[in-house]
């Protein structure tokens, strides 16, 4: 894609947005609904340009910096009372931190530290802003999978991977059991299904050794 084409895309997002605020200041002023179009119009010619100088980097840091300033004006508009916006943070600000660390990122010390980090900071979370319910297992199950599948990758190990694959799904299903359902016991079914990974994995390795 030539440069000139991004500009003229540039000027399209431009006179759109433009068109956009007219409209909204036409038909009801009172709320700004131009922001939501308006942000991704701004990301999408950014974004090109970005591919275009191969600066990936610049685009990780100015869109993760919009989108967390839009979610934190949008909170501070719709409900203030309740700080909702840091629920989505975390991630927002990891993305440019792992595109900066560039091939840093595949270290298993990088991957640990920045796991932990993550983990805590939705405990704490889950400790002050809805203590009700342990939420944070959602996130800690999704976190672990990275430092756990680049340990056994590094080290080729597939059948003990699929093994604590296998125990990391199953105490998060029997976790969800306790907490959502206690007197109901079903995470024995998602465990059953999922123990059919390992067994795979030992059948294969077994028959081709034989």
């Amino acid at each position: 894609m030539k440069k000139y084409e991004w500009r003229f895309i540039t000027a399209g997002s431009v006179l759109t947005i433009i068109f956009l605020i007219v409209v909204n200041i036409i038909t009801g002023p009172r709320y700004p609904w131009f922001i939501y179009p308006a942000i991704l119009l701004f990301l999408i010619p950014f974004g090109i340009y970005s591919i275009i100088e191969k600066k990936h980097k610049l685009f990780s840091l100015v869109a993760s910096f919009v989108i967390l300033v839009y979610l934190v004006i949008e909170n501070m508009v719709q409900t203030p009372d309740y700080p909702w916006f840091l629920y989505a943070a975390a991630p927002i600000v990891l993305w440019p931190i792992l595109m900066l660390l560039g091939k840093r990122s595949k270290n298993m010390s990088v991957a640990v530290t920045i796991s932990t980090i993550m983990i805590l900071y939705y405990v704490i979370l889950n400790s002050n802003l809805a203590p009700a319910y342990p939420w944070a297992i959602f996130p800690t199950f999704s976190i672990i999978w990275w430092p756990l599948s680049l340990y056994h990758v590094k080290r080729k190990s597939y059948f003990t991977f699929s093994i604590h694959s296998t125990l990391l799904i199953s105490l998060f299903f029997i976790s969800i059991n306790v907490f959502s359902s206690a007197g109901e016991v079903w995470a024995v079914y998602p465990i059953f299904a999922v123990l059919w990974w390992p067994l795979t994995m030992y059948y294969f390795n077994y028959r081709r050794k034989v």
